[in-house]
């Protein structure tokens, strides 16, 4: 499907009231699809909202946006600068895609076929932590000798494992909130042992979903065919990231805004609880959506291709700009960032969204874990032919022991909080490695953490 092309940054106009003063033309044309125009109310809710909260908080929102229109869907970044007289916005990454279609339900029919399946039983919740396990009838269900314990994690235990087309049953299910079956998945003490889950949703009687229960069954006591030699495959499928697009992020996207639409009660007013469910569903989603970003830039970057784009880059521009963009985020715990000067520049070669996503990733964990009313400080340097921008903050830091522990794959240093998975660090020093670059810890302990990002400086 051919899409048509757009300016690299889409400006609009609001004025305080919400109504659309100028708009380039795509927008112009979603607000007239929505039944609007110039000098209207701006029709678009996604918009509309996160106009008003900039308005209201008077501080630059940023955040990516779903907005359906009749040819499909379009996913934009939306940046939204409270002014004098209004509120500007700036769109940019406008991509228009076909809108998702679901097949009719067949969710009961899917969860009976589940919840027969042989094999011994689990018991997830909402955060992926197994609540119950409990052996199953006859020799398939034989419990494991090391099962899971109940409040560890899932991904501590299992491997999943996407079919010949990179697909995974499992997160398809979850995104849908649907019963999944023949997810094969590996014990991750032990990859040799397999097992095909089978699993379906749980509710309360309020609708709200509590987890999933399931069976896993032994694959070396399932009969097979015969089947001929395959080639070498690699550990993610070259459609891996397509299918996780399709299975997840589309689906979770359409929820965050709808349940952002609902939160703003664009359509009306509403009972204040039910506002706050919403935005429950919204940060469940948020939190969900990371999670998928995180297993694809995995896929992405533990394939044996990857590769990243040498360009030149402004580290304290885009300190700056990963300091904007979780400036809200900031706010929420009293924490203020203290960015770059704004007349600071420090060119270093490197891939400039790569960059950015690995100090938003910096800047994140240190808003998240520094104690409340406290600073986090972004600051550049020129250090033995190097550029270096470090993130500061002033918590408990972390111990020497811990500093090269906390950059490998799912390591949270025994934290059981819901925010993170354990890959964001790992996938920083990987990208930040593949452009000739590393991630380090420095500081004393106990006078908090001191993440530093070098890359080679520009024109050496």
């Amino acid at each position: 499907m051919n899409m048509p092309s757009h300016p690299a940054v889409i400006r609009a106009m609001l004025s305080s009231d919400g109504r659309l003063l100028s708009a380039d033309a795509p927008l112009l044309a979603l607000q007239q699809e929505a039944g609007a125009d110039l000098g209207g109310p701006l029709a678009v809710p996604q918009l509309a909202s996160i106009a008003r909260l900039a308005g209201r908080l008077g501080v630059i929102v940023s955040r990516p946006v779903v907005a359906a229109a009749e040819r499909g869907d379009i996913d934009m970044w939306v940046r939204a600068r409270p002014e004098a007289d209004g509120v500007a916005l700036s769109i940019i990454d406008w991509r228009e895609r076909p809108a998702i279609v679901f097949p009719a339900d067949s969710g009961r029919r899917d969860a009976d076929i589940a919840a027969l399946a042989p094999g011994w039983t689990w018991q997830i919740d909402t955060q992926l932590r197994f609540d119950m396990v409990l052996a199953g009838l006859g020799e398939d269900g034989v419990l494991p000798p090391d099962p899971p314990v109940p409040g560890s994690r899932f991904s501590s235990y299992f491997q999943l494992q996407g079919d010949a087309d990179g697909d995974m049953a499992m997160l398809r299910g979850f995104a849908q909130r649907r019963a999944f079956r023949d997810q094969r998945a590996a014990l991750a003490a032990d990859p040799a042992r397999t097992f095909t889950l089978s699993a379906f949703p749980m509710f309360d009687l309020s609708g709200q979903l509590t987890g999933y229960r399931g069976t896993a069954f032994p694959l070396e006591r399932a009969i097979v065919a015969p089947m001929a030699p395959e080639p070498h495959l690699t550990l993610y499928p070259a459609e891996f990231g397509r299918r996780l697009d399709r299975s997840l992020r589309q689906p979770l996207g359409r929820i965050i805004a709808n349940a952002d639409t609902i939160s703003a009660q664009l359509e009306g007013p509403l009972r204040p609880d039910y506002a706050g469910y919403a935005d429950d569903i919204a940060a469940a989603g948020r939190h969900l959506l990371a999670l998928v970003d995180d297993l694809a830039d995995l896929q992405a970057i533990d394939r044996p291709d990857f590769s990243v784009i040498a360009e030149e880059v402004d580290l304290a521009d885009l300190g700056r700009r990963a300091a904007g963009l979780l400036s809200v985020k900031a706010l929420d715990k009293g924490i203020t960032i203290l960015p770059p000067p704004p007349d600071a520049s420090l060119l270093a070669i490197g891939e400039f969204r790569r960059v950015l996503q690995i100090l938003v990733n910096l800047i994140g964990n240190a808003v998240r874990y520094a104690p409340d009313a406290t600073q986090v400080r972004v600051a550049t340097e020129w250090e033995s032919g190097q550029a270096r921008i470090a993130v500061i903050d002033q918590g408990p830091g972390v111990a020497l022991a811990d500093r090269e522990r906390i950059f490998e794959k799912f390591e949270r240093l025994g934290r059981d909080d819901p925010g993170g998975s354990g890959l964001g660090l790992y996938i920083s020093r990987r990208l930040a490695r593949a452009m000739g670059g590393d991630i380090v810890i420095g500081g004393a302990p106990g006078e908090g953490a001191r993440f530093i990002l070098s890359l080679p400086v520009a024109g050496q």
